[in-house]
């Protein structure tokens, strides 16, 4: 997965506004806790991945998260000893002990997953939304070298994977057992700081690490950069006040309980509504 410009209101944004958006929908993912207003902010993350066009990207991300919340809530059935409502006795186990799957434990396991499936989401949104030249460029004026180098250190990602290859082959032709692909990648991986470190004390030695600190460039804010900016806002603030106030109340233990009242279910609605109300507004966008 990487980034390439798509003809969408959140790519035409700035990358600082379009950072706030990724990740004020990351805060909320990670305040809320009931179940529907969790889903409604998953769904939020996705349909902005559909609407920026990156929606294979996202599909992609999804199918990868789905075992990793699988096991979350495998887990948290198993070690979990709260709740109250006992669905299966699985009886002595080794290391578990006296183990017994509760209803409490099993769901919370659910929300820990669907919430650590959101949070991914929205980290696949950022990696196919948000220009990392940009996002580096944020970062110039506080350190030009490091700047330089995690710049180059990402354009070596074609280096990276043509190097492996070779590795591969090479080590096909010898006898024996095959290494890991962990090990592979250990070897692969170790050297291309160093080289992004060579090339980018070549170019010092050339002149660049002397430039003086670029002037800050002042681009006026698009009618998009206000659209994110006011999103990312209103979807934090949201999530903030129902974290703090109560709002949407959900306990697991000992028992569940649940809010599902019109308040939540407004909530619901109106998440993905404040995500989604940006790519509306499609003036200025190339088609």
């Amino acid at each position: 997965m990487s980034y390439r410009h798509r003809s969408s209101p959140l790519h035409s944004a700035r990358a600082s506004v379009a950072c706030a958006y990724c990740l004020a929908l990351a805060v909320a993912a990670l305040m809320v806790s009931n179940p529907l207003v969790l889903g409604a902010v998953t769904v939020a993350v996705l349909g902005a991945g559909v609407a920026a066009r990156v929606g294979p990207e996202m599909l992609r991300a999804a199918l990868y998260a789905l075992p990793l919340a699988l096991g979350i809530v495998v887990i948290n059935a198993l070690v979990t000893r709260d709740g109250l409502t006992v669905i299966w006795r699985l009886g002595d186990l080794p290391v578990l002990g006296q183990t017994d799957i509760t209803l409490e434990a099993t769901t919370y396991g659910a929300i820990l997953g669907l919430r650590a499936v959101a949070v991914i989401l929205c980290g696949a949104l950022y990696t196919a939304a948000v220009d990392p030249d940009e996002v580096l460029r944020l970062f110039r004026r506080v350190s030009f070298r490091s700047a330089l180098t995690a710049t180059l250190a990402t354009r070596m990602v074609p280096v990276l994977i043509r190097d492996s290859r070779r590795l591969a082959d090479a080590q096909r032709c010898r006898a024996g057992s095959p290494p890991s692909r962990l090990a592979l990648m250990r070897a692969v991986s170790s050297g291309v700081l160093d080289r992004a470190l060579d090339v980018a004390a070549a170019l010092e030695v050339r002149g660049y690490g002397a430039v003086r600190r670029p002037p800050r460039h002042r681009r006026p804010w698009s009618r998009h950069d206000l659209a994110f900016a006011a999103a990312a806002f209103l979807i934090a603030a949201t999530a903030i006040v129902v974290r703090v106030g109560g709002l949407a109340a959900f306990h697991a233990y000992p028992v569940l309980r649940a809010t599902f009242g019109a308040g939540t279910i407004a909530l619901a609605v109106a998440l993905p509504a404040i995500a989604l109300l940006p790519f509306a507004d499609r003036r200025g966008i190339a088609r």
